[in-house]
């Protein structure tokens, strides 16, 4: 997995530069500049969505295991800084905001499972997510053969992530951790059974839970629907107005794709080409919605940034805090 990020990584920006060579470096700064300061409303108008996530989140734990909205929202915010900066496949950013649960004092066993879960709600979240925007391309009649090979990859994705749940249900952690057993042969890895089957356990009572897990999942359609205004006030600031819909069908689609080609990190090339393509339905000319995609790129500067220091800062007082009690043991008691 880590080679084809590595891939994915070169191959996203090589589409990404060349897109950008394309219209002119020049130009689309120059486009970007001449909205001002204005321009950094865009990253504002995103951030409550990190708040719903973070909800979204704190309700995949079973009571009372769970941990407060603070501590959700800043684990949330790591994870997604790590999924969006770094070639981790878009899984990496889980185990991080796990694991920082874990070194504030949450139960293992429950930040793991509700670590799944939560995926596997984003997932199920974006399959709602990409019917909404192709089901606004085709109702605009913009273009049937493309809502059509829309569809057709949607169901595929759909197959893949129900997959995924059935992994879930056979109990994944115990697959895993025996499959590493029969390679390794290693003891610790066979005491760690017993373990990763209490963690399959906590993942099925999470869903057995429905109730709990809907809610999450509206929690996170609604984070998604909000995304929708960046598209809406960039194509603004930058001259070129769109209605409230066309903005939903571009972030849907774009955003649909973009987590589709996951081994591509923060889907460099991806973005900017669906932005170009489905932009042009709308009447969008090529570096205007080049100039959307770059600009709602700058939460990843003024966001993802500050989420992965703040990953660094959790990592490194956790290390420090485990050599001050190798060196004085006596502390601990």
């Amino acid at each position: 997995m880590r080679i084809a990020s590595y891939i994915g990584l070169v191959v996203g920006l090589a589409i990404f530069i060349g897109l950008i060579v394309w219209q002119g470096i020049a130009d689309l700064i120059g486009l970007l500049l001449s909205t001002g300061w204005a321009l950094l409303l865009v990253p504002a108008i995103w951030f409550p969505t990190v708040l719903l996530n973070a909800r979204c989140w704190q309700l995949l734990f079973a009571p009372p295991h769970g941990p407060t909205f603070c501590q959700a929202f800043h684990a949330q915010w790591m994870g997604r800084a790590v999924n969006t900066l770094l070639p981790v496949a878009s899984i990496g950013g889980e185990i991080v905001k796990a694991r920082a649960l874990i070194l504030w004092g949450i139960d293992a066993r429950h930040a793991s499972a509700s670590a799944v879960v939560d995926k596997t709600v984003q997932a199920l979240t974006m399959i709602v997510w990409g019917v909404i925007g192709i089901g606004l391309l085709a109702s605009m009649s913009l273009d049937d053969e493309l809502a059509l090979s829309a569809a057709l990859g949607l169901a595929i994705l759909a197959a893949g992530i129900a997959g995924f749940l059935l992994v879930q249900r056979a109990g994944m952690f115990r697959i895993m951790v025996r499959s590493a057993h029969k390679v390794t042969g290693a003891k610790r890895i066979e005491e760690m059974v017993g373990t990763a089957e209490e963690v399959d356990t906590a993942v099925r009572n999470l869903y057995h839970n429905w109730p709990r897990v809907v809610r999450a999942s509206l929690w996170r359609l609604a984070a998604l629907i909000l995304q929708t205004g960046e598209v809406w006030l960039a194509a603004a600031l930058l001259g070129f107005p769109i209605g409230i819909f066309e903005a939903l069908m571009l972030k849907s689609l774009s955003s649909t794709l973009s987590d589709a080609a996951f081994v591509v990190p923060n889907s460099y090339g991806i973005q900017e080409g669906a932005f170009v393509v489905l932009g042009a339905l709308v009447g969008l000319a090529p570096e205007f919605a080049l100039a959307i995609s770059l600009a709602i790129r700058l939460r990843e500067v003024l966001i993802d940034v500050p989420g992965l220091l703040l990953w660094q800062h959790a990592e490194g007082r956790a290390f420090f805090r485990r050599r001050k009690e190798a060196e004085n043991p006596q502390s601990m008691e």
